[in-house]
């Protein structure tokens, strides 16, 4: 189990790395870098501070804007501070392709019907229903279309 002090260091080593390859500089006394940081994380500065000194792990609002200011998800900042773990967080499965990229199959029906947790006793009629759609066929009873008083002909 590490020590605090030890939790501090390796989170504060990783964030000033972010905060660096997102252009702050927080190593010159004048650059600045660590007041825009706070302002662009909505913190006080001597939050940032405390944390560069390896003082204490900043709370969850300023670890909330840390990952705003920084461009990196809250979740990567909360487990790489040791406050929770991948376990705590697990991970949202990535969602299926859509198929917009350029050489990229479209999803298919089948695969919708499984990516959107359709049951298998309706499969089959999730397909049959959704081909139709996409190919723009009807199926079964006509829809009455609104004749001029809104009402449906009769």
């Amino acid at each position: 189990m590490k020590s605090d002090a030890e939790r501090i260091d390796e989170f504060a080593a990783w964030i000033e790395g972010v905060m660096r390859a997102r252009g702050y500089d927080i190593d010159s006394p004048r650059g600045g870098g660590k007041t825009k940081l706070a302002e662009d994380a909505g913190v006080h500065r001597a939050a940032i501070t405390r944390l560069l000194q390896r003082q204490s792990m900043p709370d969850l609002e300023t670890m909330r804007g840390l990952s705003r200011a920084l461009g990196i998800p809250v979740r990567d900042v909360l487990i790489r501070s040791g406050k929770l773990t991948e376990q705590d967080l697990p991970q949202a499965p990535a969602p299926p392709e859509t198929g917009t990229v350029p050489g990229d199959q479209a999803l298919s029906a089948e695969q919708a019907a499984t990516a959107l947790g359709i049951p298998e006793h309706l499969r089959a009629a999730f397909v049959q229903i959704t081909e139709q759609l996409r190919l723009g066929t009807a199926a079964g009873p006509a829809i009455p279309e609104a004749g001029a008083d809104g009402q449906a002909g009769t």
